[in-house]
């Protein structure tokens, strides 16, 4: 109960027994944890939350914070420095913290604890006291653990991390599950009181805090989140999850986070590069560059409560449908996709070069094998050198050459059967 209050901050009963003891019968168990650490002044009780119980009807339970001792303990056990856990929100409790009451839902709809058989401790001799009191239902999975959420998270456009300056904002949760491939993830939880600009201003000022540069030892500009967390591992800044939790129509829902994203195209759309043309289509083809842009991805606490934050409930920013949180935090238009369309075009560039080149030599092949000998020269004939050819002729030279011949010879003997008709005739005038 203390790290889940160290974590959370504030809590009934009922969010805590989800939180970490899902497996007991009931809510008792837990309460009386959080009377025995209220006795010995770790936890108080100054508030109540009031909800709609399962008949409809209004309800009302108490919330549980932690004191300053309670804090000090809380963050000793998370191993955790006093600077980084924030305050007790007593305030908030005695007001009824209906914001962060939300937010510590959607951990629990993030983490799904999955409810583990107890063995309620026997007070009275009775038969059949073993084992649990009631079946268990199932959860769907989680992701991540209690220790990887921190809540209240400042995150400073100027100043530092324990002092912000103006323009900063403080992150309702972050979660860090580097065993689940999600080295950070930054949680907005939605209550529906704030206008979809002011919504869409607090991912203004994610992407300002993301650009902001600090010299790191050596001297060198770094990225300041990168001080503290792990890079996303696929390029560009760090996801941020909005989860909506107001109870509205799928159209006005609709409607509120398309409003967001419209007016925060800017900082998550990422720049169009254009590659290169592409032939006989008129157009060039190219790619979007998400460096510099923050990845936003939303759903509905009703969803992840439902389907738990692994179910295909995420609707990234820019995507046409509902995804698995692994799909709609990748970027299937960016450069690798890209260079897979390019690496494609070349194989297939490749292939025609290769289909060409096997043609043309199926063509001299056939060419070489209808070639035969000159029976007068030996040189090649080919059939296409002359009309008429048919194999085993002269090449057109030899028969041209004697063609020559014979007509020469031809002419010679013309011109001895003239002289000799001239010489007779000579003879019979003298």
């Amino acid at each position: 109960m203390l790290l889940a209050l160290g974590v959370v901050k504030v809590a009934s009963v009922t969010q805590l027994r989800q939180l970490v003891l899902p497996g007991t019968a009931d809510v008792q168990t837990v309460r009386n944890a959080c009377k025995d650490l209220r006795d010995v002044g770790l936890v108080e009780s100054v508030g109540k939350a009031t909800g709609t119980g399962l008949s409809g009807r209004p309800v009302s339970e108490q919330l549980w914070n932690l004191t300053p001792a309670g804090l000090a303990t809380a963050a000793a056990e998370l191993d955790r420095p006093p600077g980084e856990m924030g305050g007790t929100v007593r305030e908030a409790a005695r007001a009824g913290a209906a914001h962060a009451v939300k937010v510590t839902d959607t951990i629990d709809a993030f983490l799904q604890s999955p409810p583990e058989p107890t063995k309620p401790v026997v007070r009275r001799v009775r038969p059949h006291a073993d084992g649990p009191t009631r079946p268990l239902t199932g959860r769907p999975p989680g992701l991540g653990t209690l220790h990887g959420w921190h809540t209240e998270v400042a995150l400073p456009v100027t100043g530092t991390f324990t002092t912000p300056g103006r323009g900063s904002l403080r992150a309702d949760a972050v979660l860090t599950a580097p065993e689940e491939d999600l080295p950070v993830l930054f949680v907005e939880v939605d209550n529906g009181t704030e206008p979809p600009a002011r919504v869409a201003d607090k991912i203004a000022r994610y992407r300002r805090f993301f650009q902001r540069t600090v010299k790191d030892q050596c001297g060198q500009q770094v990225l300041l989140w990168s001080t503290l967390w792990q890079a996303p591992g696929r390029g560009g800044f760090p996801p941020v999850a909005f989860v909506f939790t107001k109870q509205v129509g799928p159209k006005a829902l609709h409607a509120r986070i398309q409003e967001v994203a419209r007016l925060s195209g800017e900082h998550w759309q990422g720049m169009w590069c254009h590659g290169r043309y592409i032939e006989n289509t008129g157009q060039s083809d190219g790619y979007r560059d998400y460096e510099g842009v923050v990845p936003v991805v939303a759903t509905t606490l009703d969803r992840l409560r439902q389907h738990g934050p692994q179910g295909a409930i995420w609707w990234r920013f820019g995507h046409s449908s509902s995804q698995v949180l692994t799909d709609a935090l990748d970027n299937p238009d960016d450069h690798r996709a890209y260079n897979r369309r390019e690496e494609q075009r070349l194989a297939a560039q490749r292939a025609a070069w290769a289909e060409d080149a096997r043609r043309e030599e199926d063509e001299y092949q056939r060419w070489q094998a209808s070639l035969w000998h000159c029976p007068t020269c030996g040189d090649d004939v080919d059939p296409d050198d002359g009309p008429g050819l048919a194999r085993g002729d002269e090449c057109p030279s030899c028969s041209a050459q004697r063609e020559r011949s014979e007509a020469e010879q031809a002419e010679a003997e013309a011109e001895r059967e003239r002289e000799r008709r001239r010489g007779l005739l000579g003879w019979l005038r003298g």
